[in-house]
């Protein structure tokens, strides 16, 4: 049996840099039953606005259109929309812990330009990564999981062309 594999939606919310609306908007994704892949925040241009990305999986336009209609009515929020993916760029960041030799480590470097933070004794390394998702998950598959000692990632976050 396989599983489909859902589209990748992203959503772009100016909202009110005010405690609680975090967890309302969260809240509220979570009774429409969909599962938050990521979630990004920041200080948006404007004083007292956050920026947030927030990312899910649905193939039904009218469910993610659902999710806007729901985010606007919220006074917390001041717009939200959906980023096409053709016409936005999408980003994250990884940092990885890893034992690896050296040789095999610089061949992965030339591959994906990651930047390393730090080298430690018995081939252990921490990296930084960053690029769209699929980028990431391609360093990590010819990485192996078996090289893993620890992973951390930001979440996508998105901007308009």
């Amino acid at each position: 049996m396989t599983v489909k594999k859902m589209k990748r939606r992203a959503i772009l919310a100016f909202v009110q840099n005010k405690p609680g609306t975090l967890n309302k908007i969260s809240m509220m994704i979570r009774r429409k039953m969909y599962n938050v892949d990521t979630l990004t925040v920041c200080k948006a241009k404007a004083p007292g606005v956050s920026r947030m990305t927030i990312t899910l999986r649905e193939d039904d336009e009218a469910k993610v259109l659902q999710v806007i209609r729901q985010l606007e009515k919220f006074t917390e929020v001041i717009r939200a929309k959906e980023l096409d993916r053709d016409q936005s760029y999408w980003r994250e960041v990884a940092i990885v812990k890893f034992e690896l030799e050296k040789k095999s480590l610089e061949k992965l470097q030339k591959k994906y330009q990651i930047e390393i933070l730090d080298a430690q004794p018995h081939d252990i390394y921490i990296v930084q990564i960053a690029g769209p998702t699929e980028r990431i998950d391609s360093f990590l598959k010819d990485l192996g999981a078996e090289h893993f000692i620890e992973i951390a990632r930001t979440g996508v976050t998105a901007m308009d062309k």
